[in-house]
């Protein structure tokens, strides 16, 4: 298993800093969160990825739906080829609560859903180079030659992409299997359960991913939590029925942290390493 830790608030400077802390303590991925109207999540990694060598940047999450998906392609192979190969995307509906809705965006899901699929259609399409021409429901790009292309991505054949999958739909969850990996949710009729997604649920969706992938590259089950820093065996007995229900990565997620300064030294602390 692999372990990450997602950054709750602060400056492209404080994530510069946090980020190189937690390569040195070990950490295996450093992410950042994407608001509609807050610090610039692309800027914050770009800070950290000029601050470390090794750890794995992303994005948790990126809302698809609300983004230009070209723009989207440019950063993501720009900081992507800065970084060496290090960047991690994950993608999602998005939630209209966050800041969204009040800016007038679509909040429809299925069409948030549609839009998710083109702009990931896009994305990835554009990252192949070109000539490159699209044709959906919702975007639709002539052939250009654009003079002043990025550079290509580094990861071959993409940089990795981790999807939203709601747990039981099929839609939902074979949108996540044609990319790089899950980031599991469960639907509690038609609408998202909140709280953590448990050990027995993962291994129904792992399960389910074993029999439905047909590709043979890599695939990751990424889950959030929080573990404490200061007690190795508690967090290890919380993180250990993940690692055995199928998860490759842990995000440690303080989102209820009021302070900075906790989250720094929850970072300091290191990875809930299985022992």
């Amino acid at each position: 298993m692999k372990y990450g830790f997602v950054l709750p608030r602060g400056d492209a400077g404080i994530a510069a800093e946090l980020a190189h802390q937690a390569e040195d303590a070990g950490w295996d991925g450093f992410f950042v969160w994407e608001a509609a109207w807050s610090v610039d999540a692309w800027v914050s990694l770009t800070a950290a990825a000029m601050r470390t060598e090794r750890i794995r940047l992303g994005t948790m999450l990126t809302p698809v739906p609300w983004m230009h998906p070209w723009k989207l392609a440019s950063q993501a192979a720009t900081l992507d080829h800065l970084s060496g190969g290090r960047l991690i995307l994950s993608a999602g509906l998005g939630a209209p609560d966050t800041g969204w809705a009040a800016l007038g965006q679509v909040t429809e899901r299925r069409t948030r859903a549609e839009l998710l699929d083109e702009g990931l259609d896009i994305i990835t399409g554009l990252w192949q180079g070109q000539p490159f021409t699209y044709n959906g429901k919702h975007y639709h790009i002539q052939e250009i030659k654009f003079p002043h292309l990025p550079p290509a991505p580094v990861q071959q054949p993409r940089i990795p992409i981790w999807v939203v999958g709601a747990w039981p739909r099929k839609t939902s969850m074979g949108r996540a299997l044609r990319y790089d990996g899950l980031l599991p949710a469960v639907m509690d009729g038609d609408k998202v359960r909140m709280g953590p997604v448990t050990p027995d649920e993962i291994r129904d969706m792992a399960a389910y991913i074993d029999e439905a992938r047909t590709q043979t590259t890599p695939f990751d089950i990424v889950v959030e939590g929080e573990t404490p820093g200061d007690d190795r065996a508690k967090a290890a007995s919380i993180v250990r029925p993940y690692a055995e229900a199928g998860v490759t990565w842990w995000i440690e997620a303080m989102w209820s942290a009021s302070e900075l300064e906790g989250v720094e030294t929850r970072i300091v602390q290191g990875p809930p390493h299985l022992i």
